[in-house]
């Protein structure tokens, strides 16, 4: 799948919105990749899923980890074509957290899988969890990066679809000044700016 056709992927799923957003990072922007209405369609997250895996296959990946929830989904599908474990960390009282029973061992090899990549924070959360069991980062992959490849959150990173998308910080928002209504549409409640 190149980059035009996930593109219109996400335009025909109606997965691209435009207007004036609060991302989870906390920036704001004039596009939105809401990743679910892509990956509701079993085709869609198959085959996006499948670019990931592959990317990933030769890497020696045990388990697959996912911050919650934009990330769950992908990190499921990428972790059943991979043939491992799946789990997730999830925020308890703001921090990121591995609950449920899940677990991560000393030496196991991780793959991180997110959704959409702004600031990478989440991920990065996730990647110190990994790191403070001693257990290895096999790499990070996603669906979007709308940093172009700018984040830089492992040495071995793929994202299927690489976009450099504007986002400012709220103090300098244009579509603030402007008085656009802004939409909070991700998965983290933040703070109003």
């Amino acid at each position: 799948m190149s980059n035009p056709s996930l593109l219109d992927v996400f335009k025909s799923t109606g997965a691209l919105l435009e207007g004036h957003f609060r991302l989870t990072s906390g920036r704001h922007s004039n596009t939105y990749f809401q990743c679910a209405k892509v990956l509701q369609h079993p085709e869609h997250l198959s085959q996006i899923c499948s670019l990931i895996a592959e990317h990933f296959r030769g890497a020696g990946v045990d388990t697959v980890i996912s911050p919650a929830i934009g990330g769950i989904v992908v990190g499921t599908e990428v972790g059943r074509q991979l043939g491992v474990k799946t789990i997730f960390a999830e925020r308890k009282d703001g921090a990121m957290t591995i609950r449920r029973g899940f677990g991560i061992a000393e030496g196991e090899r991780v793959l991180v899988i997110e959704d959409v990549i702004t600031t990478g924070g989440s991920v990065a959360e996730v990647i110190a969890l990994i790191e403070a069991v001693g257990a290895k980062l096999a790499g990070v992959g996603s669906v979007v990066d709308r940093s172009s490849g700018k984040v830089r959150l492992a040495e071995n990173q793929f994202s299927v679809l690489a976009m450099d998308v504007v986002s400012y910080d709220p103090e300098e928002c244009p579509l603030c000044k402007a008085g656009i209504p802004i939409e909070a549409p991700g998965s983290r409640t933040i703070r109003q700016n």
